[in-house]
């Protein structure tokens, strides 16, 4: 039966990157995939600079266009607008995005499993099988890295009920060429374009994705809302478009991490941003953690964990929990929240530039701020 030190189940940007900074430090790694690379991958494809941080190799082949410039909308009188020098987002399908990490960890010695299905976990003294559908294989430890719905997880024994997903509509559009070239030149979010939601334009190479979500874990008809954004954006012919529907975890689970030497990243641990609902970046660097915690801990399993946990407490468990206040208070005080984006719009608006650039996190004193300039507002 083939041991591996770390066994990475998910090739997407979680898990290759994770299998990229264990391979590189010469820890032997298996990453474990159910289907064919390159596959499609449902997703807005709108990757944030930071993450781009977090990736020590050039992925300019696979990105599709890069904008400096983001455009921020609330109906038709508020309109805010950011630039930075670097790329604040950068355009890429996850077909190409997926496979290039995942080949750059192979070049450091990262083994590649594809069309093989993860069924079952087996804890034997101190080590872990893992049943595929193609054999079986053992492992020190195994990253779930296997999404927000992470059949690893279930297998480890995590509950289902211990995060927050919210739904989105994801559409890969084909338009006239004169609405492609009208609309291929900004990135847009358009705010309350769905109730207690949003909705993204993100133009590619030769089409546009363009999706809605709402931050409410609610039943709602998200067709409809896109139709409406259709007109909203003045999209007068869609040539093709193909409907991939997802949830998306906007909150850390509540009962830890790691289980049994089983560590979860990304969505598969509920990492993506509560605001924006962008995920890619925080994948990346929660799968950088628990490859430099592995490492660090020189396998010592109970280290590794202790190690891993700390590294999320140090910077983004706190930031994620500051972001669901925010979430929450920014989608459901319309009426507070508008009066002061007309006064403070703009420099909300460069602060998730710099929040998209990693220059800051979500302010840890955020609600007093807030509480202080609603009262400035009022009184």
């Amino acid at each position: 039966m083939n041991h591996f030190d770390v066994a990475v189940i998910g090739s997407g940007p979680a898990g290759a990157s994770t299998a990229f900074h264990l391979a590189q430090k010469g820890i032997s790694t298996v990453i474990i995939e159910k289907e064919t690379l390159p596959r499609y991958k449902t997703c807005g494809g709108g990757f944030v600079f930071r993450g781009r941080k977090n990736l020590s190799f050039d992925i300019s082949e696979v990105v599709e266009a890069e904008f400096r410039a983001v455009d921020i909308f609330l109906g038709e009188k508020l309109h805010f607008r950011t630039e930075r020098e670097d790329p604040t987002i950068s355009m890429i399908m996850r077909d190409s995005f997926d496979n290039l990490i995942t080949e750059k960890a192979k070049e450091f010695g990262a083994q590649l499993l594809e069309n093989h299905k993860l069924t079952g976990l087996r804890f034997e003294n101190d080590k872990i099988c893992l049943e595929t559908s193609q054999g079986e294989y053992t492992a020190n430890f195994v990253i779930a890295a296997d999404g927000a719905l992470s059949p690893t997880a279930k297998l480890a024994g995590w509950k289902e009920d211990t995060r927050k997903l919210i739904p989105a509509l994801e559409y890969e559009v084909e338009v006239s060429d004169e609405d492609f070239e009208r609309l291929s030149k900004e990135v847009r979010f358009d705010i309350d374009a769905i109730p207690y939601g949003y909705a993204w334009s993100f133009p590619k190479k030769n089409h546009l994705s363009l999706g809605v979500a709402s931050a409410r874990r609610t039943k709602i008809n998200l067709k409809k809302y896109y139709q409406d954004y259709l007109e909203t954006l003045g999209i007068k012919e869609v040539v093709s478009e193909s409907q991939h529907g997802f949830q998306i975890p906007v909150s850390p689970r509540t009962d830890g991490f790691v289980k049994n030497n089983v560590f979860l990243i990304g969505d598969a641990a509920g990492f993506a941003d509560p605001i924006t609902a962008e995920g890619i970046s925080n994948a990346i660097y929660s799968g950088k953690l628990a490859a430099e915690a592995i490492v660090e801990s020189e396998g010592e399993k109970g280290l590794a964990e202790k190690i891993y946990q700390d590294k999320l407490e140090s910077k983004l468990l706190p930031e994620l929990r500051t972001g669901l206040w925010l979430s929450k208070w920014f989608y459901e005080q319309k009426t507070v929240r508008n009066l002061m984006l007309k006064k403070y719009g703009q420099r909300f608006s460069e602060a998730m530039a710099d929040v998209f650039h990693g220059e800051r996190s979500y302010p840890t004193d955020i609600k007093k701020a807030i509480k202080e300039k609603v009262k400035e507002l009022v009184f």
